[in-house]
């Protein structure tokens, strides 16, 4: 897959393959949401690879110009909507719902780059309001796949079992063997009663290198990307 990025927007990183690599081990299939869709890479990863109707959303019209000729120049079918996630009203429920959400602690360090602020710090997408409006649209065995902050764990497993979504699988990320995990990698579910299966963590350097999994990873999803000036007014 060939991706077309926004060269002075926020642009996709190592934890979006990740996750990828993370839903692909579940085999997603049916409707399937992608929030904060950016470039649309994740979903349309999972739609190249999966027999899955994609939508994304994206409140950044520069995003979603760039899913559209993405997902066109990939030769892939998708929906790209250009909305406020929160405040869309959508006219199905999913099967799968994914997101790389914005999960950085708003504070004074925000970037000044408006896409960049908006992609990053949770104050453009609070996660009670996320973990609300995930569960009003997914479908009664629908499935929620997400990462986030390994620091807002606990309030992101909080919040789930209150909107009575079940967490199955979790994966932590480790940056080195000695280092504290820095995402946790999240799949829940609705009505289930499966026991949580802690996964064995991700660790991506090892000596100074990807490690081995890391590279493995990369080589399969086999990702290119160029990032083009959109200008302004897109």
């Amino acid at each position: 897959m060939f991706i077309y990025q926004e060269k002075n927007g926020y642009c996709y990183n190592s934890d979006t393959l990740f996750l990828y690599d993370f839903i692909s081990k579940f085999s997603p299939k049916g409707d399937i949401l992608d929030i904060g869709c950016g470039c649309g890479v994740l979903g349309l990863l999972i739609k190249e690879n999966f027999q899955v109707n994609l939508t994304g959303i994206d409140i950044q019209k520069n995003s979603i110009f760039l899913s559209k000729i993405n997902a066109k120049n990939n030769n892939l079918k998708a929906e790209f909507i250009c909305d406020d996630f929160l405040r869309y009203k959508f006219d199905k429920k999913f099967d799968f719902i994914v997101s790389n959400p914005p999960f950085y602690k708003a504070d004074n360090k925000q970037s000044k780059n408006l896409s960049k602020k908006i992609s990053r710090f949770n104050d453009s997408l609070p996660l009670e309001d996320f973990v609300k409006k995930c569960n009003s649209l997914l479908k009664p065995r629908g499935e929620l796949i997400f990462c986030y902050s390994s620091s807002e764990a606990d309030r992101v497993f909080a919040l789930l079992e209150n909107y009575k979504i079940k967490v199955n699988e979790i994966r932590w990320l480790h940056p080195k063997v000695d280092k504290n995990a820095t995402i946790v990698m999240i799949r829940a579910k609705k009505s289930s009663k499966s026991m949580l299966k802690c996964l064995s963590p991700l660790i991506t350097h090892i000596d100074g290198e990807f490690s081995d999994e890391v590279k493995g990873i990369y080589e399969k999803i086999g990702l290119k990307s160029l990032k083009c000036d959109l200008g302004y007014g897109v």
